[in-house]
């Protein structure tokens, strides 16, 4: 089986740019990069999708990403809590005790 080729990231933005110029037709540059042209629509669509995340503020993600934290803690907390009190009651333990 053929291993496949790993190619560079400052190869594929190099060659996406030069996609998006739009000054070679496509066939053009996938020849001279030695890239199959359905792999250069793949990364210039990859891109163009993962162009707006760049402007985004990191200040805003962090506040999210802790939202999220918090979030799966409490979950966490709370499946817990149940399950605590269901080894109380299953082991015959006051809970008001404890």
């Amino acid at each position: 089986m053929a291993q496949r080729k790993r190619h560079s990231p400052d190869l594929k933005v190099k060659a996406v740019l030069e996609l998006l110029k739009e000054e070679k037709p496509l066939t053009e540059l996938a020849s001279s990069y030695g890239i199959h042209a359905s792999m250069l629509i793949r990364w210039k669509n990859q891109a163009i999708q993962d162009l707006p995340k760049i402007f985004l503020d990191p200040r805003k993600k962090e506040k999210s990403d802790q939202a999220d934290l918090v979030k799966d803690l409490y979950e966490r907390i709370g499946l817990l809590s149940t399950q605590v009190e269901w080894l109380k009651k299953k082991s015959g333990l006051n809970p008001d005790n404890i």
